[in-house]
C-alpha cells in the first residue's frame, strides 16, 4: 500500500523493500529505495528510462544493487580497508522528516530527504559518527538533483577522512555509438594499469574496449552524447573534483555475476567522484557534494553530435 506525502510517495518495490517514488508529471518521475538510498529509476516526460539498471540485479540485503545510482561511501573502490565501495550503499537509510535548511534554486515539489547514520557493525569496521543526509529532487524539467551533505558527529574530537562517488549508470542506446566530452587533455589514473598516471589524448572519450579511468581536476560540467538516440545527459556537478568513467565490456562482464553478459553495450557509468583527493572532517564540520543530471535533444554538425550549445 502506498503512501502519499506532500512531495514524494512511498511504496513497496521489488522483494517487499520499500521505496520513494518521485513524480513531476504524468511520465516524469524518479525511483529511491531505502536500501542503499539508491535511486533506481529515472524517466523523462515520455516515459524513457534514462538510468541503466541490470537485467541481474539482486534486490536482497546485503548485496548492493546493480545499476542506477549507488552511492560510495566512505571508500571509493578498493582505495581503503572497507569493503569495495563502502557500506552507504548495502544500509538501511532514513526518511528525514526534519532536515536542516538546504540553499536551492529549484522550485520543485517533487523532492525527498534521507538519513543514514552509522550502525554499531559500522562503527566497528569504521570507527567514526557521522551523519549523512542526501536531498533527492526531480525538477520542473524532469532534472534530477542529488545533494549530499555529510557532517562529522565525533564527540573524541577525532577528524575522520573519506572517499566518494555517485556511480551513476546511465542508459544508452549502443556503447560504440557514445561519446563523452569535456574530459580531454586532462590527466587520469587508469585502473586497469595499476592507477598509473597518464593524459588524455583523444578530443573525446569513445569506447572499443574496457574502460576504467579516474579523470582528475574535472569541469564542473559533463556531455555524454548518445548518437543512435539523438540525446545527450549533461552531468553538472560541485564539489566533487573527479569524474570516474567506467564500461565492463564483454570479457569482464561475463565475471560480474549480477551483470548480463550483454548488458555493457546499453550502460555506460560516468561518475561524480571525489578520490584523488579525500576529503577530511574535523567535528562539526560538513561537507557537501551535490550532482545535477538532464537529458537533453542532441544537435548535429559534420555527422558528429555537436555538444558545443551543451557545454557552454
Amino acid at each position: 500500500m502506498a503512501t502519499e506525502h506532500p512531495s514524494f510517495q512511498l511504496a513497496k518495490g521489488i522483494n517487499g523493500l520499500d521505496k520513494i517514488v518521485l513524480r513531476e508529471s504524468r511520465y516524469r518521475s524518479a525511483e529511491v529505495y531505502l536500501y542503499g538510498g539508491h535511486v533506481t529509476s529515472w524517466k523523462n516526460e515520455n516515459g524513457e528510462e534514462l538510468l541503466y539498471l541490470s537485467s541481474k540485479a539482486i534486490f536482497k540485503p546485503p548485496k548492493p544493487i546493480r545499476g542506477g545510482i549507488p552511492l560510495c561511501f566512505p571508500q571509493f573502490s578498493n582505495l581503503g580497508t572497507l569493503e569495495s565501495h563502502g557500506f552507504a550503499r548495502n544500509r538501511i537509510w532514513e526518511v528525514d522528516a526534519c532536515p536542516p535548511p538546504l540553499p536551492t534554486n529549484s522550485s520543485s515539489n517533487s523532492f525527498v530527504d534521507l538519513i543514514l547514520r552509522p550502525t554499531e557493525d559500522d562503527l566497528k569496521t569504521w570507527p567514526h559518527n557521522f551523519e549523512f543526509r542526501m536531498r533527492v529532487d526531480l525538477g520542473s524539467e524532469g532534472e534530477l538533483t542529488l545533494t549530499s551533505r555529510i557532517r562529522n558527529t565525533n564527540t573524541d574530537g577525532k577528524p575522520f577522512t573519506f572517499t566518494f562517488a555517485y556511480h551513476t549508470y546511465f542508459s544508452v542506446s549502443d556503447i560504440s555509438e557514445v561519446r563523452v566530452e569535456g574530459l580531454e587533455t586532462l590527466d587520469y589514473l587508469d585502473n586497469l594499469k595499476n592507477r598509473e598516471r597518464f593524459t588524455e589524448q583523444g578530443d573525446a572519450i569513445t569506447f572499443e574496449s574496457e574502460i576504467d579511468k579516474i579523470y582528475l581536476s574535472t569541469p564542473t560540467k559533463i556531455a555524454i552524447l548518445d548518437h543512435e538516440k539523438k540525446r545527450t545527459f549533461v552531468v553538472r556537478k560541485d564539489g566533487l573534483a573527479d569524474a570516474v568513467v567506467w564500461n565492463p565490456w564483454d570479457k569482464r562482464s561475463k565475471t560480474i555475476s549480477d551483470l548480463g553478459d550483454e548488458d555493457y553495450k546499453h550502460m555506460l557509468c560516468v561518475e561524480a567522484a571525489a578520490v584523488e583527493r579525500p576529503i577530511t572532517l574535523k567535528p562539526g564540520e560538513e561537507w557537501k557534494g551535490r550532482l545535477e543530471l538532464s537529458a537533453v535533444p542532441s544537435s548535429y554538425s559534420s555527422g558528429q553530435l555537436d555538444p558545443k550549445k551543451v557545454l557552454q
